[in-house]
């Protein structure tokens, strides 16, 4: 994780520079303010040294353009800590702790040796721990204020997937039946109509179980039916245009129909799949109640309303669906008594995230703070899913997602930064 092996490395370079200091009340002199913070001239030495380090001394820039670019980053670090601040993000111990211990496992080594390692270069863990939780609040406040900038239209996503989607195809083969009834253009509406019929009961009782085989022999028209309809395996080229435009990401023993054609009605069965990797995942269904702070209402007022709540609840008095229509904070859900639906847990915050991850079926948490607002949360059930559909279309929101976060958390700083009152108050090269 290489932002944490930055952290480090700064915090290394801050303490083993205070400690050789033979005069900590000038290091720490004050260099630039930002709003109501301050950059010290220590912070500029730290990441100066942590930027020499990593980097060869031919790849340095003059010594000026260095020393701007680094106050640079300090003052847009710090704008978006008290950025944090004003969105009331608090990293919790348990949060921290297990970052420090993904830090661990990146490593290879255990949390214990982690710390020893870092007491052997002069960092206490008290340090190292407040440099890992700043990392994170400000990732945090990134997050939250640059999410909500972006707009991801559905069209996007439906023809990003669909690119990805033909890529991964390329190689797939598919294990066709196919049922045909032959139904000639000029035919009566009569016997149009019985054709119709017949292949929807025939698609029905493929779907309840029949075996294919049997009823391509007894019904199909088609130019295999005396092999049970069986095409063998295909790849989306090389089979009938018709077969391969109901395809899609269907996935084995899908039954396709029936489809319409200038010759008839068609059934098909995907007895197989070689090279099409499906996703099967654990969708859960949840409803929340959310309670908002704002100037008149603390975290601990909104705590006091959910802790009513699941009395209320616990005693008969209310039920949580008419709690969340008339209190919940968020509108898409409160309609609907909370409800959030069938959803991977990805979806979610980590603080909610991990909650509904560790709540069991038909419990009800205890009020906990996310950047969204205080919650209760109940998970109504659970199921597996094949979301390999789903799982494309997510790969193409990502993408998406990764590409306007870099541009808008770029436009984010800016605004930060000229929005800002910043002030140099002495020369980061003064002795």
């Amino acid at each position: 994780m290489n932002k944490w092996t930055k952290a480090l490395l700064a915090s290394a370079i801050s303490a083993s520079s205070l400690s050789i200091s033979a005069a900590p009340a000038e290091l720490d002199r004050v260099i630039t303010v930002v709003n109501e913070g301050v950059i010290l001239s220590s912070d500029v030495e730290a990441l100066k040294k942590t930027v020499t380090l990593n980097a060869s001394a031919e790849s340095l820039p003059p010594a000026d353009v260095f020393e701007q670019q680094v106050l640079d980053q300090l003052i847009l670090e710090e704008l978006q800590l008290q950025e944090a601040n004003r969105l009331g993000i608090r990293i919790d111990d348990t949060r921290l702790e297990q970052a420090i211990e993904d830090i661990a496992k990146e490593r290879n080594i255990s949390v214990a040796k982690l710390r020893e390692s870092l007491k052997q270069s002069g960092i206490s863990w008290s340090e190292y721990r407040d440099q890992i939780r700043r990392e994170i609040t400000i990732s945090e406040a990134r997050n939250a204020q640059v999410r909500r900038r972006i707009n991801i239209l559905p069209q996007e996503v439906e023809s990003l997937a669909s690119q990805l989607n033909a890529k991964n195809l390329e190689k797939v083969q598919y294990k066709l039946s196919h049922i045909q009834l032959r139904l000639d253009e000029d035919a009566e509406k009569s016997e149009r109509d019985a054709v119709a019929a017949n292949a929807d009961e025939l698609a029905s009782q493929l779907k309840r179980g029949k075996d294919f085989a049997t009823l391509a022999l007894a019904n199909s028209k088609g130019p295999k039916a005396l092999n049970g309809g069986d095409w063998g395996w295909l790849r989306l080229e090389e089979m009938p245009t018709i077969f391969a435009d109901q395809i899609g990401n269907n996935g084995k023993g899908a039954i396709l129909g029936p489809f319409r054609s200038g010759v008839g009605y068609h059934i098909l069965k995907i007895t197989d799949v070689q090279g099409l990797e499906s996703v099967a995942v654990t969708e859960v269904k949840a409803r929340h109640i959310l309670i908002k702070t704002s100037i008149v209402l603390s975290d601990e007022g909104a705590k006091r309303q959910l802790d009513l709540m699941l009395k209320q609840i616990e005693n008969g008095d209310k039920t949580f669906e008419d709690l969340a229509k008339q209190y919940s904070a968020d509108p898409g859900s409160a309609v609907k008594g909370g409800d959030l639906g069938w959803q991977t847990t990805e979806i979610y915050v980590p603080e909610f995230k991990d909650t509904v991850d560790a709540l069991p079926e038909g419990e009800i948490s205890e009020p906990f703070k996310t950047v969204h607002g205080w919650h209760i949360v109940e998970v109504l059930d659970r199921r597996q899913a094949d979301r390999t559909d789903a799982a494309m279309q997510n790969r193409a929101y990502r993408m998406l997602l990764n590409r306007k976060f870099n541009e808008e958390a770029q436009a984010w700083l800016q605004e930060l930064r000229a929005g800002a009152y910043v002030e140099q108050i002495g020369d980061t090269d003064e002795s």
